[in-house]
């Protein structure tokens, strides 16, 4: 076992002292290198000098060149800063000129146009001297001036005197005639004026008393009518009441009618609260009052029961029954039971293929005042 272990351990250092001479020659071609590269570098070294010298060189040369340069441009900076000054006090001078000499224009240009002025007013004055008073400048400058009021200076009195012409106005040699022909046209126009004014007051006696014509007529139709039309109601309405009313009583011509509506055990007077059977019903009722009041030899409606229930239509044709002895009713209807109240039917029918014909069927009752229409 020693032996083993003493052969084992001769194993590994024989490995140790390959692995030391592998690095031994490892070593040795590491320092041939160092070497090698510690000769370029020190080479290196001395070219990095010989530059850095000439870089100094160049450096102390190039300060000198940026301090000249900068002196030259320091120098140019203040001729350029005097140069613009000197460029702002010529642009303010010449300003200043083209001021003047524009002041200077208008000035002579107002000169010139006060001169040709003052040359036309002469001219003027000249010519209206020589029209009017027939004399010559000088004569007239050499004439005594007229007296002037007691503190009033020639040019003032000038000024009252012109604006007293101008008041006057130009002398119209026709202004007698004009003033015939104005008064002669006064005449017509006062006469006119006068005609219309009393038909004016013509007219207005004539709207009072077709006012008061249409008011009495309204006032008894509005009476008739309300009072057929209560006992309508009770007549379509058992137990109900129903009237109507003028909205403004004061002023019949612009007045209004209301209708109150109140069917037996309900408390409702407002047409908008009743149903569409009651209102037709309502509407039934004012139609035919004011057909009894002011009666015709006929009437016309159409499918006015649409909207009625068995119960309503039957008091609707009553309603019609009796107004069947007074007039000729013409009613356009789709209810059978109407169909059936009528003297005579004419209806509108087409066969297959053909054109449409009116047909017509007489009911056989006694009297004939009432048709129906379908």
């Amino acid at each position: 076992m020693r032996a083993a272990g003493l052969e084992e351990r001769k194993t590994l250092l024989a490995a140790r002292r390959d692995e030391v001479e592998r690095r031994l020659f490892g070593l040795d071609a590491a320092r041939s290198d160092a070497a090698a590269r510690r000769e370029s570098l020190e080479a290196a070294e001395l070219a990095l000098a010989r530059i850095a010298g000439e870089l100094v060189r160049l450096e102390v040369e190039l300060t000198a060149v940026r301090e000249r340069l900068r002196a030259e441009r320091a120098k140019q900076e203040l001729a350029v800063t005097s140069a613009v000054d000197r460029l702002r006090r010529l642009r303010d001078e010449r300003g200043v000129a083209e001021r003047d000499l524009t002041g200077g224009r208008e000035l002579a240009q107002r000169v010139e146009l006060e001169r040709a002025e003052a040359r036309l007013r002469l001219e003027t004055a000249v010519e209206a001297l020589r029209r009017e008073l027939e004399c010559e400048p000088d004569e007239a400058i050499a004439a005594p001036c007229p007296e002037l009021p007691a503190g009033i200076p020639a040019q003032a009195r000038v000024r009252e005197l012109d604006r007293e012409l101008r008041l006057m106005g130009p002398v119209n040699p026709l202004a007698l005639e004009e003033l015939a022909a104005l008064e002669e046209r006064d005449r017509f126009l006062a006469e006119q004026l006068e005609d219309v004014r009393g038909a004016r007051r013509e007219l207005g006696r004539v709207i009072r008393a077709v006012d008061e014509e249409i008011v009495g007529v309204f006032t008894q139709a509005f009476a008739d009518v309300a009072r057929h039309f209560e006992s309508l109601f009770t007549m379509l309405f058992p137990g109900g009441t129903g009237r109507l009313s003028l909205v403004e009583p004061e002023d019949l011509l612009s007045t209004g009618v209301e209708i109150e509506a109140r069917p037996a055990g309900r408390n409702v007077r407002r047409l908008s609260l009743l149903s569409g059977g009651e209102r037709s019903l309502v509407a039934l009722a004012f139609l035919f009052a004011v057909f009894r009041s002011r009666p015709s030899p006929f009437y016309v409606m159409d499918e006015v029961e649409a909207a009625l229930d068995d119960v309503n239509l039957h008091r609707f044709l009553d309603l019609v029954e009796e107004f069947r002895a007074d007039a000729q009713l013409i009613v356009v209807s789709h209810q059978k039971r109407t169909m059936e109240a009528a003297d005579v039917l004419y209806g509108v029918t087409m066969q297959p293929g053909g054109a449409s014909k009116v047909v017509s069927e007489r009911m056989g009752r006694p009297s004939a005042h009432s048709a129906s229409l379908e």
